[in-house]
């Protein structure tokens, strides 16, 4: 197994407030959400590094944007000089943690220079689409013959096929809900998060009253368990990481997140939500790490019904302290693109900024449209 030390390791981390979609980051394209975050996570690298960091490139996720390679915009915006390139990845909504585990794998292969990588989307000024002028909402996750639902009827199917009842989800999203309003009320976000200033200063979630406002939604679908208040809204937002080689050759001895292993998977795609569960035990197994030993999940919350059969696979109770402790999606909000990455983010808060010991392991993952789940484990090293 490699020593921590030398492994890649994030040592920023920072996101922009995250807005339900036609709200307060409304008017806000992908590039004007992108840069901030970006230059942000340059200049925290630059005061923990004690020098700039030279960045080999800009990595980002994004699903439903504009196209033009929005991370090369990002980095050109940023100021980080036109020699530095930009790639754009689309795994879905697992997008996001696809790309810092791309910018790992480059510097695990040889090339040791430091890259920011993250994930962004604008759900509000996403481009409508359209074949011969038809415009549809999203492009297939599968081939023709093959089963393609949406995510919401994939996760509504997922909560029949596992039995899992309205009740366990309402109470899954109030107790999301809950703890993300503990962690405003205790700042815990402060100092993850980049102002947006004339737009956004603060996350516009989570929602007051949850408790009396949950009975009160009506199923999405007719005798169905998913409603308005137990699915995550869509979003705007971006979320980015630097990651730097490990060791003192590389100038690289400050706290941070170690990636220790992960893992991309794919699963049945007319069972999407479930992705993650695998991935999860992928990633662990290659880590050489038990759940047993895992002190902190995030989990992107897309839906409740989702994130409990992920659970249910694992093993893990629904009120585990471990997981979301500071709440998910389902009370923050989904950007797509940059769901993946903001859990990277909430994990460094978690166990970099939150002072765990060396040695402390972490777990971010999500499950993606299509059929794919994606996972990391990260190791805290000071």
């Amino acid at each position: 197994m490699t020593e921590s030390h030398a492994l890649p390791r994030i040592v920023a981390a920072r996101r922009t407030p995250i807005a339900t979609r036609g709200r307060a980051l409304a008017a806000l394209t992908v590039e004007q959400l992108a840069v901030p975050v970006v230059r942000a996570v340059h200049d925290d690298a630059t005061h923990v590094l004690g020098l700039p960091p030279v960045v080999a490139d800009v990595v980002l996720g994004n699903c439903m944007g504009p196209g033009g390679n929005p991370a090369r915009v990002a980095a050109l915006g940023a100021g980080l000089g036109f020699t530095v390139p930009g790639l754009t990845v689309d795994r879905q909504c697992g997008s996001g943690l696809a790309a810092i585990i791309e910018a790992s794998t480059a510097i695990s292969a040889g090339d040791h220079r430091p890259r920011i990588a993250g994930g962004v989307e604008s759900a509000s000024t996403a481009p409508t689409r359209s074949v011969d002028g038809v415009a549809y909402a999203r492009a297939p996750f599968a081939p023709a013959g093959w089963h393609d639902p949406d995510m919401t009827r994939a996760a509504e199917d997922l909560a029949e096929h596992d039995g899992i009842s309205r009740e366990r989800q309402d109470a899954y999203a109030a107790r999301s809900t809950h703890r993300a309003a503990s962690a405003v009320a205790a700042g815990r976000f402060t100092d993850e998060l980049v102002p947006l200033v004339g737009a956004a200063e603060q996350d516009d979630a989570p929602r007051r009253g949850i408790e009396r406002l949950l009975p009160r939604f009506t199923p999405l679908f007719t005798d169905g368990s998913l409603t308005a208040g137990n699915t995550c809204r869509v979003s705007d937002g971006a979320a980015a990481v630097l990651v730097v080689p490990g060791g003192p050759a590389h100038g690289s001895t400050t706290p941070g997140l170690a990636v220790r292993a992960h893992a991309v998977v794919g699963c049945d795609p007319a069972l999407p939500g479930i992705g993650a569960a695998p991935a999860i035990l992928d990633a662990l197994d290659r880590a050489g790490v038990d759940l047993a030993q895992v002190a902190a999940f995030e989990i992107v919350e897309a839906f409740a019904a989702q994130t409990l059969a992920v659970l249910d696979r694992l093993g893990v109770a629904e009120d585990d302290e471990r997981l979301c402790a500071d709440g998910g999606a389902l009370a923050l909000g989904h950007p797509w693109g940059a769901s993946g990455a903001v859990a990277v983010v909430r994990l460094f808060s978690r166990l970099v900024r939150g002072g765990a010991p060396a040695g402390t392991i972490g777990v971010a993952a999500a499950s993606v449209g299509g059929g794919l789940g994606v996972a990391a484990v990260f190791e805290v090293v000071r």
